[in-house]
């Protein structure tokens, strides 16, 4: 049985684009992965950290078999795999993607929380998504805000 997921993904070092393209192009090539949406590129300035290089993000949507921790080990690989080391918090990455809302499941484990627990707070998470997805765009903005 598939599932939809919803990801953000954004990078501010390097080739920002290019490297949008690459992680869309790594995502897709996965088996159990189908992209079913794909948002234009926003330039944003960073949140959280402010003294870096703006950003360019986008969204996408895609049809799964990965449960959500499975998708996750994925495309936290595809971080690795593109030269992605974690060094602080909201600092400058040459890629990051994020699962933003699986289906509409609400989940809270140590790994992984869902929807997104910053998403209604981001506009760089919420335009794009509402350009592909508004009515998932809707439910993220009014989940991720409830109190937890």
């Amino acid at each position: 049985m598939s599932s939809k997921a919803w990801l953000s993904l954004g990078a501010n070092l390097g080739d920002p684009p290019a490297q949008l393209a690459d992680a869309v192009r790594r995502i897709a090539a996965h088996p159990q992965i189908t992209i079913i949406a794909q948002s234009s590129v926003l330039s944003t300035e960073p949140w959280g950290k402010t003294d870096q290089p703006d950003f360019a993000n986008m969204a996408i949507g895609i049809d799964t078999t990965l449960k959500p921790m499975e998708l996750l080990d994925v495309l936290l690989g595809i971080e690795v795999a593109m030269g992605r080391v974690r060094e602080e918090v909201w600092g400058p990455r040459l890629i990051d993607i994020d699962i933003i809302a699986y289906d509409q499941f609400e989940i809270r484990t140590p790994r992984l929380t869902l929807p997104h627990p910053y998403a209604h707070e981001r506009s760089f998470v919420l335009v794009p998504l509402g350009e592909i997805a508004p009515e998932v765009n809707d439910w993220v903005k009014a989940t991720a805000a409830k109190p937890r």
